[in-house]
């Protein structure tokens, strides 16, 4: 390997000396590599970023992801990140989202697909939102049976058990399109 080679958590610069960039992050003191890859340092823009051979995506802030929630907390989610604004990312880096603000008491459930805005990178982990309408759970199924739910305002309701669920469903749920497919 040469001696530019990182593995995830190198110590790649000082965040006094330069600016995270693709696949790093600022973990208060110092920027590191967030994937395996060779060290791109460029002094000009004083930006320190990780070339990866398969370009492993991080989200940056303002980016539209997809992914399945994989925890559930009583004021977060857990999210693994399947899309990245429509393109797929083998990564399965991971998200959190805060709940608290929400006047909903099941946000989403484990496995439900949903829709988030990336907030920010805060000490190695990854923010996201998901307060906006077009944010939110894109497909779910019934939390008692799993049987096949249709969309009332704020709520679910099952087409098998008529269980009614509270959820934060996006403008999008419902449409099996909500993926740009590679062209």
């Amino acid at each position: 390997m040469s001696e530019n080679a990182t593995f995830p958590g190198d110590k790649i610069a000082s965040i006094e000396e330069y600016e995270a960039g693709h696949n790093t992050f600022d973990d208060g003191d110092m920027v590191r590599a967030a994937t395996v890859g060779e060290k791109d340092i460029n002094k000009e823009t004083r930006i320190a970023n990780i070339k990866h051979p398969k370009l492993l995506s991080i989200p940056q802030v303002g980016d539209i992801i997809i992914g399945t929630v994989a925890a559930v907390m009583s004021s977060m989610i857990a999210v693994s990140i399947d899309y990245i604004n429509g393109k797929p990312t083998t990564s399965k880096v991971e998200c959190v989202c805060s709940t608290r603000n929400l006047r909903i008491r099941n946000v989403a459930l484990v496995n439900d697909i949903v829709k988030l805005k990336i907030l920010n990178h805060l000490n190695g982990t990854i923010h996201a939102a998901i307060s906006e309408p077009d944010l939110g759970i894109l497909f779910t199924k019934c939390r008692k049976c799993g049987g096949k739910v249709v969309p009332m305002r704020d709520a679910i309701k099952c087409t098998e058990c008529a269980w009614i669920d509270e959820r934060k469903l996006s403008s999008d749920f419902g449409n099996s399109d909500f993926i740009k497919l590679r062209e």
